[in-house]
């Protein structure tokens, strides 16, 4: 069954993610830190189960901070193919971490 609660959270998260590493200065014992503790997290390694192209659409938007628009440009395609890769990434990102959550 469709919870868009999760995407939401998921969204959510990134996002609060990306302004807290906005806000920190970066330093060698906190980046060492931070790194063990993503590379724990359900999300990293469902990520990792995305296929290529469309993880990279994931990270640039939720991890990097682009736009659609500076999505598109980056991996070069059009920026309705970017929107695609970005509706099925969260698709199937739902879908694992609801399998892992027992949902």
């Amino acid at each position: 069954s469709f919870r868009p609660w999760i995407t939401r959270i998921l969204l959510n998260l990134c996002r609060d993610e990306l302004r807290r590493q906005r806000r920190l200065q970066p330093q060698e014992e906190t980046e060492e830190a931070g790194a063990e503790a993503y590379d724990g997290l359900p999300l990293r390694d469902a990520l990792d189960r995305l296929p290529p192209p469309l993880r990279e659409v994931v990270v640039l938007r939720y991890f990097a901070g682009y736009t659609l628009g500076e999505t598109a440009e980056a991996l070069g395609i059009p920026p309705g193919t970017a929107a695609t890769r970005q509706r099925r990434a969260l698709a199937l990102l739902r879908l694992d971490l609801e399998e892992e959550d027992g949902l």
